[in-house]
């Protein structure tokens, strides 16, 4: 798995007849290659080239005197290969700035729809252009609604643009954008799975509770958010139940989801809240869970439902170590 895009970094001299000597003839013998000049003018102090593939595969690179970045979702010229990997806060600002709004244009370019949803192109820009994500993380929102059931793709694109607008998770970008997929296979339920992260993300902000996402712990196990401050929360979204071979209804599937959780991870943390996330449910998949309310062997538990107008039902099963306010309707 090739990961998300990232810079690697050379601490050589380049000069123009090194770019076309090291990394153009290598990648012109094997795609077939042009060198041209970046689309913005490169960070002062730097020459910047664009590399392009006939394949589709493209390439920035930038130098000044003694330090060189280069990003791309080909494969790496031997000349670079020794080098070290470098996410876009770990590198100059310049060097950051100039590299996305070149990888953004190129995604208002092949995919007009997704770039008009700044937050959303921004955070997840990393695995949108990858070399091994650019085709299944895009279809994802394009073919199947970022994972909500019987809706439109800007529906769900205006949802998630409301979600990320807070900036609450720019920190946790590289690590939370890289769980929607670097795969060239197409799993849509665990990418479905990996957006529920992000609704509850969103349900966090909307009732004003501080947290903090990816929570390493002494256990060996991660749970997903500490939220206000030391109540830590496991996010799981059961796969609908027309998508299951076992478990094939909505209580069944529930219940299977929650129980795999609460022998795992929430066996050594049995006082961390679980968000059972059904966004993935038919309305008449819900229907039934509404009505029936089934319980769950772990408590707290919330299940719920989000939709992409921004409304939240769903109910409990035992007490809250947190008060959600308004941003869920609970059934209960």
């Amino acid at each position: 798995m090739a990961g998300p895009l990232r810079f690697r970094r050379s601490n050589g001299s380049w000069n123009e007849q090194r770019v076309r000597e090291r990394l153009l003839r290598p990648l012109d013998e094997a795609f077939g290659a042009r060198l041209e000049r970046p689309w913005f003018d490169p960070p002062r102090g730097y020459e910047a080239r664009r590399l392009e593939m006939d394949n589709g595969d493209f390439a920035l690179f930038c130098w000044d005197g003694g330090r060189a970045y280069w990003m791309g979702n080909t494969t790496t010229p031997e000349a670079l290969w020794r080098t070290e990997k470098y996410d876009f806060t770990e590198v100059p600002y310049p060097v950051a700035r100039w590299a996305q709004r070149e990888l953004l244009a190129r995604l208002e370019l092949v995919d007009p729809w997704l770039a008009e949803y700044d937050h959303v192109a921004w955070f997840f820009l990393p695995v949108f252009l990858s070399k091994d994500g650019r085709d299944t993380t895009r279809a994802f929102f394009d073919e199947h609604a970022g994972g909500f059931p019987d809706a439109t793709r800007d529906e769900a694109l205006a949802f998630f643009e409301r979600a990320l607008a807070s900036g609450e998770l720019d920190e946790y970008r590289y690590t939370m954008a890289s769980k929607l997929g670097t795969s060239r296979g197409m799993d849509v339920g665990r990418m479905a799975a990996t957006m529920g992260e992000f609704v509850v993300a969103k349900l966090l902000v909307d009732a004003g509770l501080d947290f903090e996402p990816e929570i390493q712990l002494d256990s060996g196990h991660a749970l997903d958010f500490r939220v206000a401050g030391g109540h830590l929360v496991e996010v799981t979204r059961p796969r609908p139940p027309a998508r299951r071979s076992r478990a094939d209804t909505p209580v069944a599937a529930v219940r299977e989801t929650a129980d795999a959780k609460t022998n795992d991870q929430l066996k050594k943390h049995p006082s961390a809240t679980l968000f059972v996330d059904c966004s993935s449910f038919r309305d008449d998949e819900w229907a039934t869970l509404r009505a029936e309310r089934p319980s769950v062997a772990h408590r707290p538990t919330v299940v719920f439902r989000a939709r992409p107008d921004g409304r939240v039902e769903g109910y409990r099963v035992g007490t809250l170590p947190f008060d959600t306010g308004d941003a869920i309707e609970w059934l209960d």
